[in-house]
């Protein structure tokens, strides 16, 4: 399955197996992992096992993970997806990580808005809702600034560096959001 969507700086696109040393290079940040799943230290043989892990989910239609390329170079500075698809009670969940060197550029609020359209638009969802890492403030900041109403807080749900982390959720639902 092809998958594009084009922004304004960006577009987001099936990842592509020559994707993996920018994958590489922006995920391999203690700064990235400290508030997501990935792992830390990042190995370009990981990105090469995740590349073909999207592509399994995605022929699926399980989980919808893009890769963010900026326009201007054509290079993956970071991923945005649509996991954990429900068809039947119209929701998924949003999860999304940026390379440091672009940060404060406005690029993942575009990404957010980008996936949030074709999330209510093209598969139908109801309910799109995100999980973010106490005390990652920025995410959740930005997540309120697309549109996401804050839900509450489950405490110690993943255990993250030998460290419990509390989750803060978020959601917004399609009659919420604004496509332009």
């Amino acid at each position: 399955m092809e998958l594009k969507i084009e922004g304004e700086q960006i577009n987001l696109r099936k990842l592509k197996k020559s994707d993996a040393p920018s994958i590489y290079q922006n995920a391999n940040d203690i700064l990235i992992a400290k508030y997501t799943t990935l792992p830390h230290p990042y190995k370009l043989g990981g990105a090469y096992g995740f590349i073909r892990k999207t592509h399994q989910k995605l022929n699926k239609k399980k989980a919808f993970e893009l890769g963010i390329e900026l326009k201007e170079t054509k290079e993956i500075i970071g991923m945005i997806s649509l996991m954990k698809v429900d068809y039947d009670n119209k929701n998924a969940e949003i999860g999304y990580w940026l390379g440091k060197k672009y940060w404060g550029r406005k690029i993942m609020k575009e990404a957010i808005k980008l996936l949030l359209n074709f999330g209510f638009k093209k598969l139908k969802l109801i309910r799109i809702y995100a999980k973010v890492f106490h005390p990652n403030i920025s995410s959740a900041k930005l997540l309120e600034k697309s549109g996401f109403q804050y839900e509450g807080r489950m405490r110690k749900t993943t255990l993250k560096d030998g460290k419990w982390m509390d989750d803060l959720m978020y959601s917004i639902l399609s009659s919420e959001f604004k496509s332009k």
